[in-house]
């Protein structure tokens, strides 16, 4: 399959200009996520990752997720660039949500930056959104990217992007 990046409109960025490997940066951008009526997190004080081909990872900080949900789960697996990764459980209204959300304890020196932050998948969840625009989760199921209309693709995770 050969690529082809999909045109960029005004106002967008391109996951193809992103950097490989990947970084991570702060951002001032609203990130929430909502579930049967409860705010699961809701901060302006995120940390995103881009990587090319990918549409950004969001990775929030520990006092922005409401407390009592996440649970450390058993599940755990290595990025190349950020290091081992442990994953959570997020429990609302007596439902588990398993392997929801993942976090890099001890990351690389590279990505400091994302120590104590968690990210989650946005498809398990009634409502992800970046400055209040709900969000479509990177497809695929593997990556944890969150897609919003400022962004132009393709998005690594679609069929046929193994080799990407």
């Amino acid at each position: 399959m050969r690529l082809k990046p999909d045109p960029v409109a005004p106002g967008q960025e391109s996951v193809w200009h992103y950097p490989r490997p990947a970084i991570a940066e702060p951002s001032q951008r609203r990130i929430v996520i909502e579930h049967a009526g409860i705010v699961v997190v809701d901060t302006s004080a995120a940390v995103r990752t881009i990587e090319t081909s990918h549409p950004p990872s969001w990775y929030v900080p520990p006092d922005a997720i409401t407390q009592g949900l996440l649970r450390r789960s058993t599940r755990r697996s290595f990025c190349e660039w950020k290091g081992e990764a442990r994953y959570w459980n997020v429990e609302i209204g007596g439902r588990t949500f398993t392997d929801v959300a993942w976090s890099y304890p001890d990351p690389t020196p590279a990505f400091a930056i994302l120590r104590d932050h968690v990210a989650f998948y946005a498809g398990p969840f009634d409502r992800c959104s970046v400055d209040g625009e709900r969000v479509r989760p990177q497809p695929g199921g593997f990556y944890g990217g969150w897609i919003t209309s400022d962004l132009a693709g393709p998005f690594k995770g679609v069929p046929g992007s193994m080799g990407w």
